[in-house]
């Protein structure tokens, strides 16, 4: 008699299912678009951090924080002496920041809103993740109090000037 040597059928489709079943599982605990969404809306606290540094760095010069574009869309008017600028996000802002950033979903948008006296600002993100970032404004993933309807999703994550609060 010959011995057969190898697998058989059945033992390759349980094998498979098994690997199969174990890969559904890997794909549904690891999420893969929850972190894609934990990794753009960490690049937007980072952009948004770099945006209140710069500002940070305006006030030492001027004494004031920047006033909002005056037509009021939410980009920053650098209103220093012979500037007179509206900064696009994603344009340069120099000497403050070589490049401000911009939201990299092209139907959001970053907004900064300026208080009246200059003395306060606040800078607003629509976060993929909403409430379910510990950091959002609300957990219900609501916008916060102060910010407008501007941010192409929901304002939920906002920085502000160090004597307010989003």
């Amino acid at each position: 008699m010959r011995s057969a040597r190898g697998f058989t059928l059945v033992e390759l489709l349980v094998v498979v299912g098994i690997l199969g079943i174990m890969s559904a599982a890997l794909i549904a605990t690891l999420d893969p678009f929850a972190q894609f969404q934990k990794g753009s809306d960490a690049k937007r606290k980072s952009d948004l951090s770099q945006v209140q540094k710069a500002l940070e760095s305006y006030y030492q010069d001027t004494g004031k924080y920047p006033i909002n574009n005056p037509a009021n869309d939410y980009r920053i008017y650098d209103d220093r002496v012979g500037q007179k600028n509206i900064i696009d996000w994603g344009a340069s802002w120099a000497p403050y920041m070589s490049v401000l950033p911009k939201d990299s979903k092209t139907t959001n948008n970053y907004v900064y809103v300026d208080a009246s006296d200059g003395q306060s600002y606040y800078l607003y993100a629509s976060l993929d993740k909403g409430g379910k970032d510990p950091q959002a404004c609300f957990s219900s993933g609501a916008k916060c109090t102060n910010a407008p309807a501007a941010c192409g999703g929901v304002c939920n994550y906002g920085v502000t000037s160090p004597n307010t609060s989003p």
